[in-house]
């Protein structure tokens, strides 16, 4: 854990020196990953992580996201260690992933939330990544579901796969259907597109293309981060 948190204080404060003020904190090195509830090690560990993180870098909003698919694990840790939003993968419906069928659980996340006093945003991914829908539940219909029946905050779109970009046909769709929803880019931003994608989308969230030489193990370049932010127009 020594190693991991040392790792984590890094990254981050790599983020933080060149803009970013917002991040997530997120379980990516447990490949493979459990399917939904996952052990209370990982729970744990990712408690103390944060704990960590948030004492080390008080001023930066944090997020949790806990893979595959716990959002209760998620929800508990981000309103224990003050977190602002966490992020589930899938919120509403279910998807065909490589840990086979992976559910939503809308009612209980939510439920939760009210029994925990918790002022937690949840941000809800739609057609998430490294998945594929089961049946024709199209990503306007997953939109609309999450919103409108799993009262999300903010939706999360992607591209297929970690780091690939969005269909930016899609994202248009989705913002004019949805005006004043708040739509999130999951992957694939990058100093070249970011502005673009702001033009519709209300964020983003960006990892591979911040890594040193873009490799997404690899550590955070900080002068990676500063071109992203200055492109973004931050």
């Amino acid at each position: 854990m020594d190693e991991v948190i040392a790792h984590a204080v890094a990254d981050l404060k790599a983020y933080t020196e060149g803009g970013v003020t917002t991040f997530i904190v997120e379980n990516y090195g447990d490949a493979p990953f459990s399917r939904g509830k996952v052990d209370g090690v990982t729970v744990s560990a990712m408690t103390l992580a944060a704990v960590r993180l948030k004492t080390e870098f008080p001023a930066a909003k944090m997020g949790i996201n806990v893979l595959r698919n716990d959002a209760s694990a998620a929800m508990s840790i981000a309103t224990v260690v003050g977190a602002e939003f966490i992020r589930v993968n899938v919120h509403v419906g279910a998807v065909l992933a490589d840990q086979g069928i992976v559910e939503g659980n809308a009612y209980h996340t939510l439920r939760l939330r009210k029994n925990l006093n918790s002022n937690v945003l949840i941000y809800a991914d739609v057609d998430v990544k490294h998945s594929a829908r089961l049946g024709d539940y199209s990503i306007m219909a997953q939109a609309a579901d999450a919103i409108e029946r799993g009262l999300a905050d903010a939706i999360i779109i992607s591209g297929s796969r970690t780091g690939e970009p969005v269909d930016m046909r899609q994202l248009k769709e989705l913002r004019t259907a949805f005006p004043k929803g708040q739509i999130i880019v999951g992957s694939g931003a990058n100093s070249k597109n970011v502005k673009s994608l702001l033009r519709y989308a209300d964020g983003v969230i960006v990892g591979t293309a911040l890594k040193s030489r873009g490799i997404i193990s690899a550590a955070v370049d900080p002068g990676r981060v500063r071109d992203f932010v200055k492109a973004a127009g931050h």
